[in-house]
């Protein structure tokens, strides 16, 4: 995806951490195969780019996840944050220990550069209404338990999470996870995402094209 003209986010050669690129062996439950294959051929098998967690830069990992490439870093994530708040000097959108652990505020602000939206998604609508072609992933912050080395504290802290389809497969692309976990279609999908919002403490971001978020077209009126 090239950048806007002006943009200032860093693309590139970056260290994103350990990350894979994940070929399921077998299609799971609800995939769709759209080409017809020559006798005893093998279908070829999608590759899902996945970033897995390093410091706090789970933020940084769900963008890149759900865009699909590597595209922002932690160094680019920390210049958003200065544009955000220039004259701050604890700044309100990252962690004090320079680990991460980047607001809702950065992730918008660098969907906006290119050329994105981020759509807050209303829990009390049924996501019958959301109309998942229109919609190139999602975004979910959700509670995560904390852990000291073999050791689960009693703690639970705010951790990013991307959707992303890729040939017609839904993958949970949380870079906790060692590799994606396969949803299936959209019905799989929006039975992740009903469990997830009956927790209570999850928020979802739709990512869209500006022309989607203006039209309103990734909501079902039907």
């Amino acid at each position: 995806m090239a950048l806007p003209q002006g943009a200032c986010w860093e693309v590139g050669p970056q260290d994103p951490g350990p990350l894979s690129t994940f070929s399921p062996s077998q299609p799971p439950a609800g995939a769709k195969d759209g080409m017809s294959q020559a006798p005893g051929a093998q279908p070829s098998q999608p590759s899902v780019y996945h970033e897995r967690q390093r410091l706090e830069l789970c933020a940084v990992h769900a963008l890149n996840n759900v865009l699909q490439q590597q595209l922002f870093s932690q160094e680019a994530a920390d210049e958003i944050c200065k544009r955000l708040a220039p004259d701050s000097r604890l700044n309100p959108h990252r962690s004090l220990l320079g680990t991460g652990n980047y607001d809702v505020n950065v992730i918008m602000a660098a969907l906006q550069g290119l050329g994105l939206a981020a759509v807050w998604w209303d829990r009390r609508r049924p996501l019958s209404q959301l109309a998942l072609p229109q919609v190139l992933g999602l975004i979910l912050n959700l509670p995560s338990p904390v852990s000291l080395g073999l050791l689960s504290l009693p703690l639970r802290r705010r951790h990013w999470v991307a959707l992303r389809q890729v040939d017609g497969v839904y993958y949970n692309l949380d870079s906790k996870l060692r590799a994606p976990e396969a949803l299936g279609d959209e019905d799989g999908v929006r039975a992740f995402l009903a469990a997830a919002l009956a927790q209570g403490l999850c928020e979802v971001l739709l990512v869209v094209t500006k022309e989607v978020e203006e039209k309103g077209c990734w909501l079902r009126t039907d």
